[in-house]
């Protein structure tokens, strides 16, 4: 070979072999070897954040949008335990990812020196693998070993520790090609199987999203649902599953539904879950569908086998990738299967749901704000959110178009929704892209900001301030009434804020103000902020705290 290079610029050469294309990091002594080999390497973008929660929260919003790991570097200590957000929002939301994270010397190990933490065994909960690379000589066999295993079955974080001195090592080593996927083809008795089960139903129901779907599973799914008359439903955050305009998709499940949706679960004999987990938030809590449910029929469709009865017993379990799995039911011909009407109705009672209705009294109604979004913005437009009742205006009331226009971490995760749109403006540069935030939301991670001005991101940020970490306070409301503590927030103004990142910025007060600050800020370019001041009281979409209390 005669060719020695640093584990760094093996390491770099590895991620260009892969595809790699974007890094997202906050520098660390500790792999300076890699951002030295990044400098020569004009193929792989590097994007700087200003801190580590940014950085993962980014990644894995890049894994969602692309299929492929999402990557992220950060130091050890500090940086790698701020970026461990990112990795469990990685792993309950089944995002390819992978973080790499700069390590002290080999010869200190088990001193604790300086920020050490042993990252096998503090990741290792919440990875499907975390390593550590002893041996520059072995980074071609991990970095091809954490793609496959990222995207694998049901995808997820891979974190690999980088020993400071192992990434200056020279050596030589041959290169590994990249790592073809494996799509697992459903077996064709299974798919047999499904339609007689379908044939036997009086009331089937779709649950639609989570590991392992894509457009064109999204594609061939809706095709083959509309073709029968099959309701789609999407599991919690997952509402870009199919496009909203499909005559039979029934909106989201999780926190808020439509309740008629839910009664429509109730009621089925027979639930398709194709991709989701059926985790705790599509399922109310185990509740709306239990793990065991009598007198249903569940046929479970997952790229992962050990999940497959993992917690939900499936009487037809079967373990295929999702692309797979629905071009096969698209392309299955069975002329003996009935095609049902509940698909179609389904939708009707959505777009019923759907539609924002104006609540007397409330200065800044935001369900009419998302209809002058709905008015303004394409279909394709990409939506960005963490966690807080601020989103469940827009869950409700938006209407997404194909994926990925929908950036949500089904975890919960507050701080998610501006480093995604960060991400999303610089993966999708020809559409626009949206970050909805609540005040303590935004607030997490709001000074990646910085990024997204030092990168020109093109973004629009609607910021919804009720001076309140507002889904705290529902809870304390119902639980301990009038008794608010710790909830309360005083908030910077936040168009100076934006302003100050060299952004523009409108304050909005009311419902009549919003649309023509929404037609100004799309009127322009950059880093745009709308700072909407609603009233703690409005709760969500569909209760107040004066109801909340009197229950």
């Amino acid at each position: 070979m005669g060719n020695p290079r640093t584990g760094g610029r093996i390491l770099v050469d590895q991620l260009l072999i892969n595809g790699c294309d974007r890094v997202f990091t906050v520098p660390g002594e500790s792999f300076l070897a890699v951002l030295d080999a990044l400098h020569d390497v004009a193929e792989i973008e590097t994007v700087v954040c200003r801190q580590e929660g940014g950085v993962a929260y980014m990644a894995d919003a890049d894994g969602k949008m692309t299929g492929r790991p999402g990557i992220a570097f950060v130091t050890r200590g500090p940086g790698a335990t701020n970026a461990s957000g990112g990795v469990h929002v990685a792993f309950q939301d089944s995002t390819p990812m992978i973080l790499f994270v700069g390590d002290l010397d080999r010869a200190d190990r088990d001193r604790e020196g300086f920020q050490e933490i042993d990252f096998p065994a503090f990741f290792g909960p919440i990875a499907k693998w975390a390593a550590r690379i002893d041996d520059a000589r072995r980074i071609p066999e991990y970095v091809a070993r954490a793609f496959r295993v990222a995207t694998a079955g049901r995808p997820g974080p891979v974190v690999l520790a980088l020993p400071e001195d192992m990434l200056r090592d020279a050596v030589e080593v041959p290169d590994r090609p990249p790592v073809p996927p494996v799509a697992e083809c459903p077996d064709p008795g299974a798919i047999a199987a499904l339609f007689e089960l379908l044939k036997d139903a009086a009331a089937p129901i779709a649950i639609v999203g989570g590991a392992d779907w894509s457009p064109r599973a999204a594609h061939h799914f809706a095709n083959f649902a509309c073709r029968h008359g099959i309701p789609v439903a999407a599991a919690f955050r997952r509402q870009d599953a199919v496009a909203n305009d499909c005559s039979v998709y029934a909106g989201q499940l999780g926190y808020g539904p439509n309740p008629r949706l839910q009664q429509r679960v109730r009621d089925a004999d027979l639930i398709l879950a194709v991709g989701a987990r059926l985790g705790e938030s599509t399922t109310d809590g185990y509740k709306l569908i239990t793990p065991d449910h009598p007198g249903q029929t569940l046929v479970h469709v997952h790229p992962d086998p050990s999940e497959l009865g993992r917690v939900y017993h499936a009487d037809l379990p079967i373990c295929a990738d999702m692309g797979e799995f629905a071009e096969m039911v698209d392309g299955w011909s069975d002329p003996d299967l009935v095609r049902f009407s509940a698909g179609e109705e389904a939708h009707r009672d959505w777009l019923e749901w759907s539609e924002p209705q104006p609540r007397d009294g409330v200065r800044l109604d935001l369900g009419p704000c998302v209809a002058a979004m709905r008015e303004r913005l394409p279909a394709n437009t990409i939506l960005c959110n963490g966690a807080g009742n601020f989103s469940g205006w827009w869950h409700r009331y938006w209407h997404y178009g194909p994926m990925p226009t929908q950036l949500a971490p089904t975890s919960g995760t507050m701080g998610y929704g501006l480093p995604a749109a960060v991400a999303a403006s610089l993966r999708f540069k020809d559409r626009p892209v949206v970050c909805v935030a609540g005040d303590g939301d935004f607030l997490m991670n709001g000074q990646e900001m910085a990024s997204a001005a030092q990168y020109g991101a093109d973004l629009l940020v609607i910021l919804v301030d009720n001076a309140s970490y507002g889904t705290i306070r529902m809870h304390q409301e119902r639980d301990y009434p009038e008794r608010i503590s710790a909830t309360t927030l005083v908030n910077p103004d936040f168009v100076k804020l934006a302003e100050a990142y060299g952004g523009k910025g409108w304050r909005v007060e009311d419902t009549a103000a919003f649309a023509p600050a929404l037609d100004e800020a799309l009127a322009t370019s950059g880093i745009r902020l709308l700072h909407c001041l609603t009233d703690v009281e409005v709760i969500t979409n569909q209760t107040t705290i004066a109801k909340l209390r009197g229950a």
